[in-house]
């Protein structure tokens, strides 16, 4: 869907719409870094209360970092979209003080149905955690569309 703006505006106003509404991600210090139609990238740094027994970070605050950097991808071109499924695997342990950032790509959209992948790394390109989700549209936009 377009309102005669560029694909560029149209993603970075759809995940202001987005973000002002989401206190999930906002409330586990995850930042906002960059969106681009079909893409995203989310940051955070482990802290103290993200670590589990074993001293690392909870894989939860792993899989939620990358579903919020799916999320912001998948909703980037106006059309309202929710997670179908969503699979993560955890290739390496991320420690308190690390920077993690969350690359999200769409690598198909086809009807109402996406596939997207996420890459987290540390900031120093560590690779932990490789995510894939599939999407799905469910009607509606954040912005107004121009009459067809």
């Amino acid at each position: 869907m377009s309102d005669g703006r560029h694909p560029q505006e149209i993603a970075r106003a759809c995940a202001d719409l987005m973000w002002a509404e989401d206190r999930a991600t906002q409330g586990l210090g995850i930042h906002l870094d960059a969106v681009s139609p079909g893409a995203a990238t989310l940051s955070m740094t482990v802290a103290d209360h993200m670590t589990n027994g074993h001293g690392t970070c909870h894989g939860g605050y792993i899989f939620a970092l990358a579903d919020s950097a799916f999320a912001f991808a998948c909703n980037s071109t106006n059309e309202r979209t929710v997670a179908a499924h969503c699979s993560i695997s955890f290739l390496r342990p991320a420690r308190r003080g690390n920077r993690l950032v969350a690359e999200a790509t769409e690598r198909a959209r086809e009807g109402r149905s996406g596939l997207y992948d996420v890459r987290v790394t540390t900031t120093d390109g560590e690779l932990i955690a490789e995510f894939r989700g599939h999407s799905r549209t469910i009607g509606g936009s954040f912005l107004p569309t121009e009459p067809t």
